[in-house]
């Protein structure tokens, strides 16, 4: 039988999640409160946390100097096609490893994951100069197809568990019912498993919006994300902190309100199948 828990424990717990919340989120309120100030202020020591004159200079600095709407754009496209073309691949993949599985299922499954284990410099080499017989170089095309391709083992194995915990009698009562594959993929599995796709979809798209090391050797002008955008503060006479701060803040504000918005669809996708 179950403890109960107590309300002692409960405190401890709230603030032990609190604690550790704030701490992951320090970062980021820092960059957005050092958005706010000056250079002298941004490299003030100590650091000054509130008491600063605001401003929104650095604002209009980085809206100045660079085209903010082409990086974003580049990054809806780079990160939306990978993750589209990523399901399309990873969803019939899943859908035989969960249903039609084989002795060598599980042993696919963890060469696919010790994949992600590989230092990406160490490929980097070969890409680039496919890349350049293909003509993928600084192309979204490239981008989407290196993102989808990088993110694939995590999308198989998120859906390939969501897709163990739909009873197969479902399927099975679906096939003697007369529907064919594509019906039995498109019209049963599909919707039950929305949660689990809606989660994955999510965590694939904020894995690709933040990605910075394939879009910062791939890319120059044409296609470049928000990451690079960001890289592009840093110049040999030094950092400037205010206005990498601002620029980071601007590449950062569109998935922090996608998560918001989207955290109780996310929750409940990666605690699908959890509890029976």
């Amino acid at each position: 039988m179950a403890r109960a828990v107590t309300p002692r424990r409960k405190l401890i717990n709230t603030g032990a999640a609190w604690a550790v919340g704030l701490l992951i989120f320090f970062p980021i309120l820092w960059t957005i409160l050092t958005s706010f100030k000056s250079e002298a202020q941004a490299i003030a020591s100590p650091p000054i946390l509130f008491n600063f004159d605001w401003t929104l200079e650095n604002y209009g600095v980085v809206m100045e100097r660079s085209n903010y709407a082409r990086f974003l754009w580049n990054s809806i496209i780079i990160a939306g096609g990978s993750t589209i073309l990523g399901l399309i691949v990873a969803v019939p993949a899943a859908w035989s490893m969960a249903f039609v599985p084989s002795r060598r299922t599980k042993d696919i499954l963890l060469w696919m994951l010790s994949t992600k284990m590989l230092p990406a410099v160490g490929v980097l080499y070969p890409i680039y100069l496919l890349f350049i017989q293909m003509g993928l170089l600084d192309s979204r095309a490239g981008l989407v197809i290196v993102m989808m391709l990088i993110n694939l083992p995590i999308i198989i194995w998120m859906l390939y568990t969501y897709f163990r915990e739909i009873p197969v009698e479902i399927l099975e009562a679906a096939r003697m019912d007369g529907a064919t594959l594509r019906e039995e993929v498109l019209y049963i599995l599909t919707p039950m498993a929305i949660p689990g796709i809606a989660s994955t979809m999510l965590l694939n798209f904020i894995l690709a919006w933040n990605e910075a090391f394939w879009t910062l050797n791939l890319t120059a002008v044409d296609a470049a994300p928000l990451t690079a955008f960001i890289a592009s503060y840093s110049s040999p006479e030094g950092l400037f902190f205010a206005k990498l701060s601002a620029a980071s803040t601007m590449a950062i504000a569109p998935i922090l309100i996608l998560g918001w918005f989207s955290q109780k669809q996310l929750v409940r996708g990666l605690t699908f199948g959890a509890v029976k």
